[in-house]
């Protein structure tokens, strides 16, 4: 066993020659001393609640936590050395005690890290976690236990607060089986404020504090251990300043009176049905499926299906098991024996040994099924004085979106307008926040019920 260094609390003088030979330290609870364990090549992060295996102790205490905490922020300024501030969380216990330290927090910041290339379900790979000035990177693969975060997580008395956090609220849902709420995407919200639609979190960042964040690691095989520390400090990044990002953008809400248009954004995020996969749908997802005719699309939405299901039950991914090129092949001409599925390019012998008598039973079948109700055809083309309709109209939502400081994007597009055009009315843009931002003007428009001047400075919208 290496020579415990004493940490001297005011200098750190010894901290520092360790510091500078790459040592990484965590507490030891036996004399409440910083101690070298392990280098970082071997560990990767700052760990608390994995401790040396010469201490009886196994889970820090919270004024452990803290001496953690003040130490090392004490002994990186000492050294000049910049310093993860934040905790590697590898064990229930040392979870359980940093849950108890978020647990006065109002608001939680949340983000996760996870990889899918070779799955159907996204695999949990890093869960970050901040609550005041309390910054966590748990390990799920190293937690044995999670349920108490998930309890955590479940209760209403705090917010969650995510950017873009649909596909965080996927991976909650699927490895803890709940839907944290209430929560609050700075993704969304930013939209709301004008810094444009899906803005990256990055540049939210760098907009807002000024801060401009490390990009170097956005390829990390987040299932790879041990995390360098390079990794584990880019992931706790990703929730340091999100309350920071969360309270301006909040109070830039409540100043433009548009909270409440957040309240049907985030209502979604928590409903379930957002989340639930319908395979009966897949087809939707592919390309080349709107140039199908209907009883084609009826062979497609059977192999999608069938695909889809395939998938989900042996956890890879959909393109592992028949690519899309493939099922619209055998859409438009489907084949009517094993022969002719094996020479359909892109599948290999060995799926045809194991499916191709299904596949041909699913085929038969789906040839005289319905199509569809709501089968997407491809429109005709608009006439000159609709084109000219869609013209109007575009120069008003860009107009609107210029005097509410929104991106012209996050209101609707062309072809939103073209639909509405047609009289199409089950449309995004003509529902919550967005219609009352532009879609009720949008209709008065179109019904002439209002008109356009133009001036220098932009339109201007007329009673008739």
């Amino acid at each position: 066993m290496a020579k415990e260094p004493k940490a001297d609390m005011h200098g750190c003088n010894q901290y520092q020659q360790e510091a500078r030979r790459g040592k990484i330290l965590r507490l030891s609870l036996h004399d409440q001393e910083l101690v070298e364990v392990l280098d970082e090549r071997k560990h990767g992060g700052l760990a608390v609640g994995s401790m040396d295996p010469h201490h009886t102790a196994t889970v820090p205490s919270l004024s452990a936590y803290r001496l953690f905490h003040a130490t090392a922020h004490n002994a990186a300024k000492a050294t000049k050395t910049p310093m993860s501030r934040f905790t590697l969380i590898e064990t229930s216990s040392a979870l359980r005690d940093f849950l108890e330290l978020a647990r006065p927090a109002e608001r939680i910041m949340l983000d996760t890290e996870f990889i899918r290339e070779k799955t159907y379900y996204p695999k949990l790979c890093l869960i970050q976690l901040a609550a005041d000035e309390h910054i966590a990177c748990i390990d799920p693969l190293k937690v044995d236990d999670l349920q108490l975060l998930w309890d955590f997580l479940a209760e209403p008395t705090r917010t969650k607060v995510f950017h873009a956090g649909r596909q965080d609220m996927e991976i909650i849902r699927q490895a803890g089986d709940l839907l944290p709420m209430p929560v609050f995407d700075t993704q969304v919200a930013a939209a709301l404020c004008g810094y444009g639609d899906q803005v990256g979190y990055a540049n939210l960042v760098k907009e807002i504090l000024g801060i401009e964040l490390d990009k170097s690691m956005t390829r990390t095989d987040w299932s790879t251990r041990p995390l360098s520390m390079d990794a584990l400090d880019y992931a706790a990044d990703d929730v340091r300043y999100l309350g920071e990002v969360e309270r301006h953008l909040r109070e830039r809400l409540e100043e433009l009176n548009r909270l409440h248009w957040l309240e049907p954004e985030m209502a979604s995020l928590t409903d379930p049905a957002t989340y639930e996969v319908d395979p009966s749908n897949a087809w939707r997802r592919i390309r080349g499926a709107r140039r199908l005719k209907p009883k084609q699309v009826s062979v497609l939405q059977a192999l999608a299906a069938w695909r889809e299901e395939e998938a989900m039950k042996r956890d890879r991914p959909r393109k592992w098991i028949l690519k899309d090129d493939a099922m619209v092949f055998m859409a438009q001409r489907p084949p009517n024996s094993i022969a002719a599925i094996a020479a359909v390019r892109g599948i290999e012998d060995r799926f045809v040994e194991r499916n191709g008598e299904a596949l041909l039973q699913l085929i038969e079948s789906a040839k005289d099924r319905e199509p569809p109700a709501d089968l997407p055809v491809d429109k005709e083309r608009l006439s000159p004085t609709q084109d000219a309709q869609v013209d109007v109209l575009m120069g008003v939502l860009r107009n609107a979106a210029a005097e509410a400081e929104l991106s012209p994007a996050s209101l609707g597009t062309r072809k939103d307008l073209e639909r509405l055009v047609r009289g199409e009315t089950s449309l995004d843009i003509l529902k919550g926040w967005r219609r009352a931002a532009v879609g009720d003007l949008l209709l008065e428009v179109l019904s002439g019920k209002v008109g356009l001047r133009c001036r220098e400075n932009g339109l201007v919208i007329e009673q008739e």
